[in-house]
């Protein structure tokens, strides 16, 4: 709650991967909020009423994912709506010729997006997500200790660069500060 909190005012993307970790942090512990406390709540040296905070949230979280059927898979409406978010702000920057440098950053990264889709066989990610939907697949690989390709560590280092262009101009945009700037 507290990191996801600051995230959200600093990184957008940090703070979408974190929640889509919490998100398979809460299934992998069953929704059982006594696993969650023993394993995640209680390794934080937060005060009591602090930790009765943090449980609360993670409670809401559990009940959330139950409500929108999302047990499984998937993610919550509020994180889809955080992707809603930054796929405006892509089409914004992208139709907006102030923005020469998110647009080649974004071209350099269609084809490691193209590639992804056909990988998958799925076109129904939009871009922004099939970015996101990569970075987080090499964050599970990289905990789960599993080796990365080059050819997958090019693709990310750009996937990466792409983001971070776009978690900038969201925050500049959440300030009121993208668009009233001069050219880029």
């Amino acid at each position: 709650m507290y990191t996801a909190s600051q995230k959200r005012k600093e990184n957008i993307a940090e703070y979408l991967l974190y929640m889509w970790q919490i998100e398979d942090l809460i299934r992998a512990n069953g929704f059982d909020i006594d696993k969650i406390r023993a394993s995640i709540i209680d390794r934080y040296d937060l005060p009591p009423e602090k930790k009765k905070e943090l449980e609360e949230w993670y409670e809401s979280l559990i009940d959330m994912m139950r409500r929108e059927g999302v047990e499984k898979n998937g993610h919550l409406q509020l994180n889809k709506n955080t992707i809603i978010q930054l796929d405006d702000l892509h089409r914004q920057l992208m139709a907006d010729p102030k923005f020469v440098d998110y647009q080649a950053e974004f071209y350099k990264t269609l084809p490691y997006i193209v590639e992804l889709r056909a990988r998958q066989g799925d076109n129904k990610l939009g871009e922004i997500e099939t970015c996101f939907a990569a970075l987080y697949g090499t964050l599970l690989m990289r905990i789960q200790g599993k080796e990365i390709s080059p050819e997958t560590s090019a693709a990310i280092s750009q996937i990466t660069r792409f983001i971070s262009l776009l978690a900038r101009d969201f925050r500049l945009d959440q300030e009121d500060k993208l668009f009233d700037t001069p050219t880029r």
